[in-house]
């Protein structure tokens, strides 16, 4: 069976087709073959606009979270994803609301910061505004909390739960003016389709 899954994967002529899965398993491998370019995707091999390039990480992220419960699970392959997508990035992971705070999620990069201040910081800040915030230099964002040395520029969007900030979506990139308003409309779609599942 694994044999097949792979024969799906990587696209091995004379193989993979779904009439060869046993009636129980193909959902399962259908699921694997729809996400297949995620396997071997890099932004750099990715085609079309930047626009396109989300809408498909957007639509990887679908197939991937689709039919999954476990909120971890989710979250891990998230930041994978945009992880894998993105250029040009040193850090990409979740804070979620507890009481006054934001505590860290899943994410990947260097350890961070595991408390973050409500209304302190880029992400305390765009979880109080309730709104994405893009920053293209966070030494000159009043209040910048500092988990990396490295970073220099910083996008913030909220995850909204009935109308209120349930977490923050929080990516560093150690290049100045890194995110621009595609990236923020492009994250923001990205955001929307994770909140679905959360």
């Amino acid at each position: 069976m694994l044999k097949i899954f792979y024969s799906v994967l990587f696209h091995m002529p004379g193989r993979g087709s779904f009439k060869n899965f046993p009636t129980k398993s193909r959902p399962v491998f259908k699921k694997f073959a729809d996400v297949r370019m995620m396997a071997m995707f890099h932004a750099e091999n990715a085609q079309g606009t930047k626009k396109e390039k989300y809408d498909l990480v957007v639509k990887q992220l679908i197939a991937l979270t689709e039919g999954e419960p476990d909120k971890i699970a989710n979250l891990s392959n998230s930041t994978a994803l945009l992880n894998q997508f993105l250029d040009r990035v040193n850090w990409v992971g979740f804070y979620f609301a507890s009481g006054d705070e934001l505590v860290l999620g899943p994410f990947q990069g260097l350890p961070a910061c595991v408390r973050l201040p409500y209304g302190k910081g880029v992400c305390g800040t765009a979880w109080k505004e309730k709104r994405v915030l893009r920053v293209a230099d966070v030494q000159q964002f009043s209040g910048h909390i500092a988990c990396d040395a490295a970073s220099q520029s910083e996008i913030v969007v909220p995850l909204m739960k009935n109308g209120e900030v349930v977490g923050v979506l929080d990516i560093d990139s150690p290049e100045k003016n890194r995110f621009d308003a595609e990236d923020e409309a492009g994250l923001a779609a990205f955001a929307a389709a994770l909140e679905k599942v959360l």
